[in-house]
């Protein structure tokens, strides 16, 4: 799995975006992946797996209660988004997804020739 860096023609999805931090995990089963989303509520948080490319994003809430002015603020952008190109090796339609606490997990799992096998040996 790799980050996607390619750059493509610009749509409202490729407004400025924030890219979530990212943890990747890999065993022999296949590859976990965490990505913290602070502030992205469940509804607004979307994947997609199109071809071998999966891509994040989340929308978060950064309205100022009425009557309050910021005087100073970090994060100015209310979208997260990330793309990675995934491996062959991955089986791509069966990413899970859990979310908990503004933090994602996706489990994919790596698809089955890909998987280790132990090989019968014959005596002749």
């Amino acid at each position: 799995m790799s980050e996607n860096t390619a750059v493509s023609k610009p749509d409202a999805r490729d407004d400025a975006a924030l890219q979530p931090p990212v943890d990747v995990i890999e065993d022999t089963s296949g590859i976990t992946l965490y990505a913290d989303l602070a502030g992205v509520p469940k509804d607004k948080l979307h994947l997609h797996v199109e071809g071998d490319a999966l891509t994040i994003e989340g929308e978060i809430d950064l309205e100022m209660p009425e009557g309050m002015e910021s005087s100073h603020a970090e994060v100015g952008l209310a979208r997260y988004r990330r793309v990675f190109t995934l491996s062959k090796e991955l089986d791509a339609s069966k990413v899970a997804a859990e979310f908990k606490n503004g933090v994602l997990k996706l489990s994919i799992p790596k698809a089955e020739h890909a998987q280790p096998r132990k090989v019968q040996v014959k005596v002749m």
